[in-house]
């Protein structure tokens, strides 16, 4: 029986299948199928216990190794080759793979438009290079064989969320009985359910195991055609008989949690008023035609004489030009939004538009309200798999058509029954069917095995170098203080090592009157010492783990090791983890020096300029192997580096980039020396320790027929060409999706997109949260640049230009940005605008896109100039492709506030708080006066920097200085004075610092202050030694534009 993570059949490598274009529809790729029938439940009761034919719990599992013919590398745990490194394709993983025509037979290449998208980087030593300077494929590619699958990680949990059982907050019947498969309460039933394979019934009686991820999922829209009976006989009466037992429901929200608030829009959060019509969303579609943008969104604006286009409040998302009951039910764009508002009828019409087209998502994000569904039943399409969502069609009472493949589906006997209105017969007015966000209890069939239990190892760098920063102090008490929030249960397991030259263990025995300490000095071939007394239960240890914290720091302070020994050290942790699967959690402060994994130095700092950037591919494919080792167990990686030296992220990041993990930086960590960088870590590392995680999770996104999803950016594991293996998944996490039209959308008006995670909570449920956004479909090009995104789109080509960063060079990434530009806006005025008029002609949608392109430019990632670390700079690609779009556009382009004369006009009122919104300025110097004080927010730090002339009110009612002289040099905290004035912007700054998951230090600048150069470099607008002003930049757009 094949274990989570190792592909069900033993055929070729996907990616040579897609290559030669040989298999079909019903090939080798999905061997076993997906689940025939999940409106069936499987007969598995909950107090029937494990079945005594399958193995014990939890085997040691070992990752399949299969080699590849074509490269010779091996093959980890799923269908994706691991690439020799002059092959390397970065973090955007991309996958080939073959059409599959609608019906189940060979499908015959078409000729179809190439797609405007970045060339997938091929397998295939001798693939086609890639033309400089855009992200354009070569023209001899055939579109319909670059199937590149990524698949963005949806998922979210509350940690500590009601038992399933208990009475739910929504009026209607909650008579909920024993009958339900899910308790978050009660732990005699998490370990209820069939191991490993888990039966469900099919339509015709016979068992079906289920033996990979991708088969419970249930595989996309190009899984094989099902030839399932239209009309199933139900093997049992799937509502138990009615209305004895309707599904229960719970509105949870998940206590706000320190530093993140939730999500302040309310879309959809709880059943709406909309009663759907019987034709449904179709119908609703037919009155579109009628309705008319924002006439703001119709002007033309020549940016050479309106530069000013930066709003005073924060940017809003586009709103789709949908009926108004269709968008009030449509997913809130902080968590799901596509770079097109509007999307193109044809590839060839989205080709014109020059526009690259994709999804960002959030999909974990911290919700206030989350409609949290237990049944029995989970509505599913029978032959695309997707969930059923307010945006499906009832053509009766009994039958439901499918949005994105228009199956039509059978409604199940216990669906009709909706226990809000305690009415039968209502089944469009189930919250299943009113709600764009929605989780669901996953019952017993979702299930590879028994839920895992939440483990937590770290492992710790104690050389003589790490022992010097003083980070271990830091720390261990954040984890004494914060071991009692760790998200869990009564089986929550904890773990220890520490390494040098040699790996240590430690023994938390329950009945030890001590800690005790092992250590293995065979770097070359580790093994684990006593593995059951290593990984130990929380709860029963915890006095064990609270002595061993306090005593760490001090253990290893006469220490004159210097070596470091992370690979064998990694290795040994993977080792440990492998049975269960969980989160490592590793600090390292330098380059490891010595066994698996060793590194040398590669920076040579008088070439940071050069934009041949040679060290941006890792040195070593060990870290990426290992990565992918660790997916496969459902381990994930999160690395804390702590170094004031370089230490190759290149390679090290790799670790956290497959396994699904993060990287955070804290570079010249030093107690004493940088005393804010430990406030900063301390801070972090509470939402790290405290934040909702879901375990052992996969994640696919579904879109309408005729649309296709080709390249993914993000930290993930692509398994089985279009599954996301995200062993962990965080709140904090964002991904990317690029995609095509594969067929032309005439027949259709609207268009939806799906994206499901299947997670473990931290309690042990598992669970599926599912987000649905709607689109229309345009078949004009001025439409299609009406419902442009310019956040979402800047975000995209960021991630697509750090991929083009280390598969081509840093000069090629920018070229390609400045050609994005450059395309859209020629394209703009060679096909849209009627009358050619003279100057940098723009739709209104677009007005920020130049500007947005010449931050990225300008950001750390992207920048010419010796003043970027490599670490700095391979960091800041990290959080391109890792972070949420709200983010990544903040570090991008700061928001900078005038702030020496706040006011409480307009302010916000949060909890008994008043929070001034002072108007955002345009970045550049030209703004600044020497009599005032202005902050610049730029996400991971914010800079308050004082004018030489400022104001005496300012200096002593804010910063506590009777003159501008007396401003220490070094600041970095504001006294909390008796004064309105400071009340004001201590509020302001803590209600900035509430709505991100990172700690942002504040540093107060004075006019000669070394960090004003830091202050000046995020003035995006103005000219710097190495970038052009904004005006410089517009004028060489025009000249392009205008050839």
């Amino acid at each position: 029986m094949s274990q989570p993570g190792i592909p069900a059949s033993g055929g070729a490598p996907t990616g040579l299948q897609a290559q030669n274009g040989a298999a079909s529809a019903s090939g080798s790729l999905y061997s076993n199928g997906p689940v025939q029938n999940a409106l069936v439940s499987s007969q598995v009761s909950v107090n029937q216990g494990y079945n005594s034919q399958l193995p014990g719990s939890y085997p040691h599992l070992i990752p399949a190794k299969t080699l590849n013919p074509v490269s010779g590398q091996s093959n980890y745990g799923g269908s994706q080759t691991v690439s020799p490194l002059s092959n390397y394709q970065g973090p955007g993983q991309t996958l080939h793979r073959p059409p599959v025509a609608s019906n189940p037979v060979t499908p015959s290449l078409h000729s179809a438009p190439v797609p405007r998208m970045p060339l997938p980087t091929s397998h295939n030593p001798a693939a086609t290079p890639m033309p400089s300077g855009s992200f354009l494929p070569g023209a001899n590619v055939h579109p319909p064989l670059n199937w590149q699958y990524n698949y963005s990680s949806t998922g979210s949990q509350t940690n500590h969320c009601p038992p399933a059982s208990s009475q739910p907050t929504i009026s209607g019947n909650t008579n909920l009985t024993s009958h339900q498969y899910v308790s978050s309460g009660d732990p005699s039933f998490q370990n209820n359910f069939i191991k490993s394979g888990i039966a469900s019934n099919t339509n015709n009686g016979s068992m079906v195991v289920h033996n990979s991820y991708d088969e419970i999922e249930g595989g996309g829209f190009l899984a094989t055609p099902q030839h399932t009976n239209k009309n199933p006989t139900m093997s049992r009466s799937v509502g138990y008989s009615y209305p004895s037992l309707p599904p229960g429901y719970q509105n949870t929200g998940p206590p706000s949690t320190t530093g993140m608030p939730p999500s302040s829009l309310n879309y959809s959060s709880g059943p709406q008023g909309f009663t759907q019509t019987p034709l449904g969303a179709n119908h609703l579609a037919a009155s579109m035609s009628g309705l008319s943008l924002h006439p703001e969104g119709l002007r033309v604006i020549n940016l050479l004489q309106e530069r000013n286009m930066l709003p005073a409040t924060p940017l809003r998302p586009p709103v789709p030009n949908l009926h108004e009951d269709i968008q009030k039910l449509n997913c809130n764009p902080e968590l799901f939004r596509c770079t097109l508002t509007s999307i193109p009828q044809t590839q060839a019409l989205l080709n014109k538009a020059k526009l690259p087209l994709g999804l960002l998502l959030h999909p974990f994000k911290d919700l206030v309200q989350l409609p949290v569904v237990t049944s029995s039943t989970i509505v599913r399409c029978r032959s695309c798999r997707t969930y059923i969502n307010p945006f499906v069609s009832f053509l009766d009472q009994r039958r439901w058509k499918c949005n994105l493949c228009y199956r039509v589906n059978d409604v199940p006997e216990e669906f009709m029954y909706n226990p809000l209105t305690r009415v039968y017969g209502e089944p469009h007015r189930r919250p299943e069917v009113q709600n764009a966000t929605i989780e669901f209890m996953a019952p017993s069939e979702y299930m590879l095995r028994p839920p895992q239990p939440p483990v937590y190892l770290f492992v710790f760098d104690v050389s003589h170098n790490a022992v010097e920063t003083g980070y271990l102090n830091s720390v261990c008490q954040s984890l004494l203080d914060n071991l009692d929030l760790l998200p869990g249960n009564t089986r929550t397991k904890i773990g220890f090592i520490t390494f040098d030259s040699t790996i240590h263990f430690y023994s938390l025995q329950e009945g030890l009157s001590q800690p005790q300490m092992l250590i293995v000095s065979d770097i070359e071939d580790v093994f684990i010492p006593m593995p059951e007394n290593l990984l130990v239960n929380l709860n029963e240890s915890k006095e064990l783990v609270q002595d061993l914290l306090k005593t760490l720091p001090q253990m290893f302070t006469k220490t004159l090791e210097t070596q470091s020994a992370l690979g064998p050290a990694l290795q040994a942790a993977f080792k440990l983890m492998s049975p269960t699967g969980g989160r490592m959690s590793v600090f390292q402060t330098q380059l490891p020096t010595l066994g698996v994994g060793a590194l040398r130095p590669r920076e040579e700092p008088n070439q940071r300029s050069s934009a041949k950037e040679i060290h941006l591919t890792p040195s070593t494919d060990f870290y990426k192997k290992l990565a992918l080792d660790c997916s496969g167990q459902q381990v994930a990686v999160d690395l804390f580096l702590l170094s004031g030296q370089y230490s190759d992220l290149a390679s090290l990041g790799c670790i956290s980039r497959y396994s699904a993990g993060s990287v955070y930086y804290y570079p010249s960590y030093h107690h004493q020396q940088n005393p804010v960088q430990v406030q900063k870590l301390q801070k972090e590392l509470q939402r790290y320790l405290t934040r909702k995680i879901g375990f052992e999770a996969v994640m696919r996104i579904r879109c309408t027929k005729g649309l296709s999803i080709h390249t993914f950016h993000g930290n993930f594991f692509v398994r089985s060409t279009d599954l996301l293996s995200l062993p962990n998944v965080n709140p904090d996490a964002g991904y990317a999706v690029q995609m095509s039209v594969e067929e032309s959308l005439t027949d259709t008006q609207l268009v939806s997109f799906q994206s499901a995670l299947l997670y473990t909570s931290s309690k042990g449920e598992r669970r599926i949260r599912v987000h649905t956004l709607c689109l229309p479909v345009v078949s004009t090009l001025n439409e299609v640049f009406l419902g442009a995104d310019v956040q979402a789109i800047s975000g995209l080509l960021a991630n697509m230009a750090v991929d083009r960063s280390v598969t081509a060079s840093l000069s090629d990434a920018r070229d390609a940005l400045v050609n994005a530009v450059i395309d859209s806006l020629s394209a703009y005025r060679s096909s849209v605008l009627s009358n050619q008029q003279p100057g940098l002609m723009v739709p209104f949608s677009l007005r920020l896109f130049p500007l947005f392109v010449l931050a990225l430019l300008k950001q750390k990632s992207f920048q010419t100039g010796t003043n970027a670390r490599l670490d700095e700079r391979i960091f800041a690609m990290c959080q391109v492709k890792n972070q949420p779009l709200v983010y990544l556009m903040l570090t991008t382009h700061p928001s900078l506030y005038r702030v020496d004369n706040l006011s409480d006009e307009g302010a916000l009122n949060i909890n008994d708080r008043t929070i001034p919104q002072p108007p955002i300025l345009q970045l550049s110097v030209e703004k600044l006066s020497r009599d005032g004080a202005f902050l610049m927010d730029a996400g991971s730090v914010l800079m308050l920097w004082v004018g030489k002339n400022c104001g005496q009110n300012f200096l002593s009612q804010v910063l506590g200085v009777q003159n501008y002289a007396l401003i220490p040099q070094i600041m970095t905290d504001l006294p909390e004075l008796d004064t309105p004035e400071s009340a004001r912007i201590i509020a302001f700054i803590s209600w900035l610092r509430e709505q991100r998951p990172f700690f942002p230090i504040l540093y107060v600048i004075r006019d000669e202050s070394p960090m004003k150069a830091n202050f000046l470099q995020n003035m995006v607008e103005d000219r710097t030694e190495s970038a052009l002003s904004y005006y410089e930049f517009l004028l060489h757009i025009q000249q392009q534009v205008n050839k």
